[in-house]
């Protein structure tokens, strides 16, 4: 409204506070006259220009008569037919409507004057949704984030990857071959011929950003988002670039999105062997590194709007025109959390929390290396990478044993061990290689004659020494050697190994009705002997006491042949009861 308009507006107002009942509308129709307005208009102007009292709360405001239960039913449906692009295909008049059709809801209110069930209206039923918390928009509304914060440069980074504005171009068959700008004309969903044959072509970018101090680094690759360009462009980050630019380093963790090439053995083992942690969010997820995702936003709208204006040749020179875009950014940008550049903040950073990166071609050795198992020798020793490595410090180490080990980067003579912790996370343990001498000794063995060297316990050692002391009963080493030597039984003879046995009450088994086995047994025949072969064996037995008269009454006993069962019978019989412990038999003539 003009400035007159209002003035004449606040007059009319005023007039209208203090003029007498019915005269209200005549004050109104001049005021349309001479403003060439209509009384409708001036009315709803006069709204706008004073201060009116509100308006009486309804004595059924905030109640419904749509049911809870029914309430769900109808959320339920509306969420269901959701789009997975998040647009909502079903209004609430048609979700009603199906509901009442098949008896699942009545959604109807009770005429107070007339007891008529009316149903309710769609305005009526959107606002029940929303007293019941239940409205789509309630529904789907975005779980509160939780904030994160970082105590110190490199404690965490975030990386992610995402695709450029541009492709590579090699074929040189336009007239100014490299990379060039993507058209939505060409390139879009409904061409994948299109989008196919570039595949390969196509430029990405990976960002890395610094929690605490917000510094980022760009760099674009060909390609996908692989394992091997993942890895490249961590180890590009964490080294020392340009004199303009401090930001380097290794990270204490890393923050990523899950997918092959985050979760690949070759990113994890470059994470490994640098003693990085690496944190995956959840799939869906991406607030959980959002700033990161931030840093694609600043790199398309200050760096990449930039790119249609002039001619890329290659993707050494997009490197190169976003190293300088990165150094000028990072160190001349106020960041609106601290206050400072992402440099200036970065360079907080102290010399215990700095960790300096190996050169590019060991961080690609260890992208390769994956921690291998060893098995620990009775020297306490393992071999790995063709040295021999000693792990007699290693916490709880045992002999037979095996051990992950991967290769150190920062000291060649020295290799890592994998150690996962009781809260799950991994930690590194740092061995000497063992150097040897001339005669391929190891260089610190114990010399002969001159020197005694032994390991310290292992925990196995220990725990034996423990529990054969609970065994004898007593308390030092010498006095289990004394008890052993005077042959003292374990826990003094106290348990008895057998009592279990005599403890359980068997059961009393009913015997089992069965039948005889149809083998016949076979008959025996006896071996007999003539009467000079026995005659021969009782003598040998005998000696003078055998004579003609007992070989007669032989004959005449055994006419047939003399059993070979009998010659022990019939010598006892010759002999006596001195010899057999018996009463003698007499020989007696057989009938």
């Amino acid at each position: 409204m003009s400035a007159a308009l209002n003035e004449r507006l606040v007059a009319l107002a005023r007039s209208l506070r203090e003029a007498p009942h019915g005269a209200k509308g005549a004050l109104i129709g001049k005021a349309a006259e001479e403003l060439g307005l209509s009384r409708a208009t001036i009315a709803r102007k006069l709204k706008e220009v004073t201060v009116t009292k509100p308006r009486k709360q309804r004595a059924d405001a905030g109640s419904t008569a749509l049911t809870r239960a029914e309430a769900e039913k109808l959320a339920a449906l509306l969420i269901v037919t959701i789009r997975k692009n998040g647009k909502r295909i079903l209004s609430v008049e048609q979700a009603v409507e199906i509901l009442r059709s098949n008896g699942q809801i009545e959604a109807e209110r009770v005429h107070p004057e007339t007891g008529e069930c009316v149903g309710l209206s769609a305005s009526a039923i959107g606002r029940a949704l929303r007293a019941h918390g239940l409205h789509p928009d309630q529904l789907l509304a975005p779980a509160p984030a939780t904030a994160l914060r970082s105590p110190h440069p490199n404690h965490c980074w975030q990386i992610d990857a995402s695709l450029c504005v541009l492709y590579y171009l090699d074929n040189g068959r336009r007239q100014a071959p490299g990379l060039q700008v993507m058209g939505e004309a060409e390139f879009y969903k409904n061409k994948p011929r299109n989008l196919a044959r570039i595949e390969r072509q196509r430029v990405w970018r990976y960002a890395v950003t610094d929690h605490a101090s917000g510094a980022l680094y760009v760099e674009y690759v060909l390609g996908a988002e692989s394992g091997e360009n993942l890895a490249g462009c961590f180890i590009n980050a964490m080294q020392k670039r340009h004199d303009h630019d401090p930001f380097h380093g290794v990270p204490r963790m890393v923050m990523l999105d899950p997918g092959s090439a985050t979760t690949g053995a070759l990113f994890r083992n470059l994470c490994h062997s640098l003693g990085v942690e690496l944190i995956v969010n959840e799939p869906g997820n991406p607030r959980a590194k959002g700033q990161v995702e931030n840093a694609h936003n600043i790199i398309e709208r200050q760096f990449e709007s930039g790119l249609k204006l002039l001619h890329v040749n290659d993707l050494p020179h997009l490197n190169g025109l976003a190293g300088a875009w990165m150094r000028n950014f990072n160190g001349r940008a106020i960041h609106s959390r601290h206050g400072l550049t992402r440099y200036g903040a970065w360079l907080k950073i102290t010399p215990e929390q700095l960790v300096i990166a190996p050169d590019v071609a060991v961080c690609r050795n260890l992208a390769v290396s994956a921690p291998i198992s060893r098995k620990v020798s009775d020297k306490l020793t393992i071999s790995f990478g063709g040295s021999l490595f000693d792990v007699s410090t290693l916490p709880g180490v045992m002999v037979g044993e095996t051990v992950m080990v991967t290769r150190n980067p920062w000291h060649d003579d020295r290799a890592q061990i994998v150690i996962v912790g009781e809260d799950g996370r991994e930690t590194f343990h740092l061995v000497p290689r063992l150097e040897r001498d001339d005669f391929g000794f190891v260089s610190n063995a114990a010399e002969i004659g001159t020197e005694y060297k032994r390991h310290a316990d292992t925990p196995a050692q220990t725990a034996a020494k423990a529990v054969e002391q609970v065994a004898m009963g007593v308390d030092t080493a010498a006095a289990i050697e004394a008890a052993r030597k005077a042959g003292a039984l374990p826990f003094a003879g106290r348990i008895d190994p057998y009592k279990p046995i005599s403890d359980t009450a068997l059961p009393h088994y009913l015997p089992r009705r069965g039948q005889a086995h149809g083998l016949v047994p076979p008959v025996v025949v006896p071996v007999k002997l003539g009467h000079v072969e026995a005659a021969r064996r009782i003598k040998e037995r005998v000696g003078d006491a055998w004579t003609a008269d007992r070989f007669r009454m032989l004959t005449d006993r055994f006419p047939d042949g003399v059993p070979e069962d009998a010659i022990d019978m019939l010598t006892a019989e010759v002999t006596g009861p001195e010899r057999v412990g018996r009463p003698a038999l007499a020989l007696v003539k057989s009938a």
